[in-house]
């Protein structure tokens, strides 16, 4: 994007990707909420740290990242970060967690104890100890998720909880977590690119997924949810009722994890690569 003259219009860039896209002028401000269906939007994802009244973008989808664990195989507690990093002898060898740097050092940070966005760096030595034991139980770092799961190459896989709700469906067993020390929660937006070659279309196209019924179609597809108010009546009802969208009442709230300084990422570099080794 950066290079420009991509010919894209409509680009679905994550919470913290859009607060960096608005900082370096690569979006348009296209003022959504000025549009006629922005009244549809739920009012909490309105004013987000991202972009604060929303001149940029609308949401797509939402969700949260955690993780799927097989109630057959392991059958304790699965609300605790515990069964990642320091796994019962059931699940060592049979994990995959996902081959994403932010997500794996959030959740190894929230283990830890330590905050995100962390340049400390004794905290950061600690991270780095606490992973380098837990690779010895990992299977896999990979995206693929659903297929890791329902192929039963393992029994815990890092996940997003739409992925989850969707594995489920192939493996009932399969309980998606709330972990007691805290998870990531995310939103994909919808924004349009500056120079958009057609942009009064990508102007229409950001006001027709405000419309709940159209919201709708893209859950009901993608199994998350969407921020639009009164799509839950178009929704399925499996989405309606499933526990990885619906978070039990004693679960605590996600965190949405803005972007770090450029020395915090150069320090999550080192780690990373070392842990990739």
């Amino acid at each position: 994007v950066k290079a420009g003259a991509t010919g894209y219009d409509i680009v679905v860039p994550g919470d913290y990707m859009v607060a960096t896209m608005i900082k370096e002028d690569l979006l348009e401000r296209v003022e959504p909420n000025t549009m006629e269906n922005f009244k549809h939007l739920d009012p909490k994802w309105v004013e987000v740290y991202w972009d604060e009244g929303r001149n940029y973008s609308v949401p797509w989808q939402w969700g949260t990242t955690s993780f799927t664990v097989d109630t057959e195989v392991y059958k304790g507690d699965v609300d605790t970060l515990v069964l990642m990093f320091d796994p019962p002898p059931e699940l060592r060898g049979r994990i995959n967690m996902l081959n994403d740097m932010n997500d794996v050092l959030n959740a190894g940070l929230r283990y830890v104890g330590h905050p995100r966005c962390n340049s400390d760096k004794e905290q950061l030595k600690e991270l780095m100890e606490v992973l380098l034991k837990a690779t010895a139980y990992w299977r896999t770092m990979d995206y693929s998720t659903i297929e890791k799961l329902t192929s039963k190459d393992v029994d815990l896989s890092q996940n997003w909880n739409g992925a989850a709700m969707r594995a489920r469906a192939q493996r009932p067993t399969l309980k998606y977590a709330y972990p007691k020390e805290g998870f990531t929660g995310w939103m994909d937006n919808a924004a349009v690119l500056r120079g958009a070659p057609n942009l009064d279309n990508a102007k229409l196209f950001m006001n027709f997924i405000m419309l709940p019924e159209n919201a709708a179609l893209i859950s009901n597809f993608a199994r998350y949810a969407n921020g639009v108010m009164g799509s839950e009546e178009f929704m399925d009802k499996d989405m309606t009722e499933a526990p990885e969208i619906v978070m039990p009442v004693d679960a605590p709230a996600p965190e949405f994890v803005p972007p770090c300084e450029q020395n915090v990422v150069e320090l999550y570099n080192k780690i990373w690569t070392n842990l990739k080794k």
